[in-house]
């Protein structure tokens, strides 16, 4: 039986369907004066210096951006935002939402490490018009001139259009189904590609994400440094808040990455509210990396309700030991919520959010790599370790044999397919890739629809009516005729020498012979110095403990330095960049660091 069900509200009708843009008309109305979305800056002040729009006021920018859209752009155009993250960036997605002009939320040109996904995404998208802030015009300029891409009819500078616009703007019709923005895809094996997210979509996984975090207590708020060009930032701080009227607090990646502590210092500094947050698992290991006494003296974690996980595989490890660090200063037993989702999927499909510590169980890797889940002890030999994702909201969640198309029975590995509202509709200009993805078929559906299902390219497994997610398709490693789950091996790598940097290795096959060929591509530790590092040891110690624990041989082991790994936007590891990368000769490797060093004091 598949996992979730249809809430009522969510089906073809529902008011759970509304337009979001529309609640914010009906939240400046009621309660005008309301506080709505706040930023927080950092870059004048260490402290932060926060910048708050009402209700009121957000509508009133939204429609005056909705105005100045249509000047330039018709109904179905694309507006690409090449803004910075703040206040601007979520105004003029509101008003694109508005105006009937297809948003593409996008990043300004000189945001480091993702200038081929900002290619790729605006070249596809072909923009009528950019919308951008005046301080990034010359980055704007510069990566248009540059690049072969289309170039834009205007360009928009989001903070200087005429508030007065918005007294001009009168209300259209918003269906469901009509297009609200493109959202592209992180690329972690293949060129971004633009999923289409209709106003029903964002609509209904906002309401699903509010459903699955349980917000049954008062006057709750989200906090985020998220990306808002990524699909789970945006979700969360453009559509949560519009759900219930609720207060957003958000800052920008970078001034987390600059000190992940200000994450909690915002959340603490949430008097009597109940905080939601989420971020992928990276973060939360940050966080415990940078979290000393003294950083955690008065902190106080006890209002925070929630905080989801997901976005990328989820580590045990991180959940005991963020659990455990800030426990001291308040954090709940039952506040970390691992979850899974996909652009496709607009982003939210499941949580384990149900105020109790998360839920991991230990299976035999022999039997996962053959297809089933064999429970065994956590100490066994062969225990390998899954986190539960909890059940979906507000939609079906089938485990599928994607060869059949029947479902598999608990325990059972199989492809990941999810129907429901939040599902969208396609890729943009791709038919038939959209055909592949979003036009999966049961055989012997039962009481499930039979069509429409998407496939995420993920496998899984429903145990005890919870989804956990063992591994995506693509990145399966097949060696003598054997299964493995790169995650596995890159743990395993990780763990088998300390010059090997954590969560920064990528596992992956290469055509052989005979059969595929491992190979195992790992980023150098910066806390083992380069004058103490013996690479022969680091590279036996590797093969060895791989060997051991998955009796398969390492083909290739190469330890390249720190940042050389490719990851996607949402800070996965991107296994077929790397690949790609590796076959070409594109690593910087160690070795030729300390070659090069040998020969300059030669």
């Amino acid at each position: 039986m598949a996992l979730g069900s249809l809430l009522p509200e969510l089906a073809p009708g529902g008011s759970g369907r509304v337009p979001l843009v529309r609640r914010l008309a009906r939240w400046a109305q009621e309660k005008p004066d309301a506080p709505a979305w706040t930023f927080v800056e950092y870059s004048a002040d260490p402290s932060g210096t926060k910048t708050t729009l009402t209700w009121g006021e957000s509508d009133r920018r939204a429609r005056a951006m909705a105005v100045r859209l249509r000047q330039v752009a018709q109904p179905g155009d694309r507006a690409a935002l090449l803004l910075p993250q703040k206040l601007d960036y979520v105004m003029t997605m509101l008003g694109a939402m508005y105006s009937h002009v297809v948003a593409v939320p996008l990043f300004s040109p000189d945001l480091p490490g993702y200038a081929d996904r900002l290619i790729g995404a605006y070249a596809d998208s072909e923009p009528t018009v950019v919308v951008t802030s005046r301080a990034s015009l010359p980055q704007v300029e510069k990566f248009l001139a540059e690049h072969d891409v289309p170039r834009p009819k205007e360009i928009v500078f989001a903070e200087e259009v005429d508030l007065d616009l918005a007294d001009r703007w009168t209300d259209e019709p918003i269906e469901p189904d009509d297009l609200a923005y493109l959202q592209y895809t992180s690329g972690s094996t293949r060129r971004p590609a633009g999923v289409e997210i209709t106003h029903g979509n964002v609509a209904a996984n906002a309401g699903q994400l509010w459903a699955g975090w349980h917000p049954e207590r008062p006057e709750p708020e989200l906090v985020s440094w998220l990306p808002l060009f990524h699909d789970m930032g945006l979700v969360a701080t453009l559509g949560l808040p519009l759900v219930n009227g609720a207060h957003a607090v958000y800052t920008e990646p970078m001034s987390f990455i600059m000190n992940p502590m200000r994450w909690m210092r915002l959340i603490a500094e949430r008097p009597n509210k109940n905080v939601y947050t989420a971020a992928p698992n990276f973060a939360y290991e940050y966080v415990v990396a940078h979290a000393t006494p003294q950083k955690m003296e008065g902190l106080d974690l006890s209002g925070l309700v929630t905080c989801l996980n997901g976005a990328e595989p989820i580590r045990p490890a991180t959940l005991r030991a963020f659990a455990e660090k800030l426990a001291p200063v308040g954090l709940r037993p039952g506040a970390q919520a691992p979850g899974y989702g996909l652009a496709e999927a607009t982003v939210f499909v499941s949580a384990a959010a149900e105020d109790e510590p998360p839920k991991v169980i230990t299976v035999d890797r022999e039997a996962l790599t053959q297809g089933r889940a064999v429970l065994v002890a956590e100490d066994a030999q062969s225990a390998s370790a899954l986190v539960s994702c909890g059940r979906p909201v507000g939609q079906y969640v089938a485990i599928v044999d994607p060869e059949t198309g029947r479902e598999q029975p608990d325990g059972v590995v199989g492809e990941i397919w999810v129907h429901g509202p939040n599902t969208a509709p396609g890729y943009w200009r791709n038919s038939e890739r959209s055909q592949e993805i979003f036009g999966g078929q049961l055989t012997d559906p039962g009481d499930l629809p039979a069509e429409r299902w998407m496939r995420t390219g993920d496998y899984g497994i429903a145990h005890e009516g919870e989804l956990y997610v063992t591994g995506r398709i693509k990145d399966l490693i097949i060696v003598d005729g054997r299964n493995h789950y790169p995650q596995d091996v890159e743990l395993t790598t990780q763990e088998a020498h300390p010059a090997v940097r954590e969560d920064h290795v990528a596992a992956f096959a290469v055509p052989g012979e005979e059969t595929e060929h491992l190979v195992i591509v790992a980023e150098r530790n910066r806390r083992v110095p380069l004058a103490r590092l013996d690479l022969a040891e680091v590279e036996s110690a590797v093969r060895s403990a791989v060997n051991v624990e998955h009796e398969m041989r390492v083909h290739e082991f190469v330890l390249i330095e720190p940042g050389g790994v490719s990851r996607t936007s949402s800070g996965k590891i991107a296994r077929a960049a790397t690949r790609q990368r590796y076959l070409a000769g594109e690593l910087g490797t160690t070795a030729a660091k300390l070659a090069a060093r040998a020969a300059a004091r030669g």
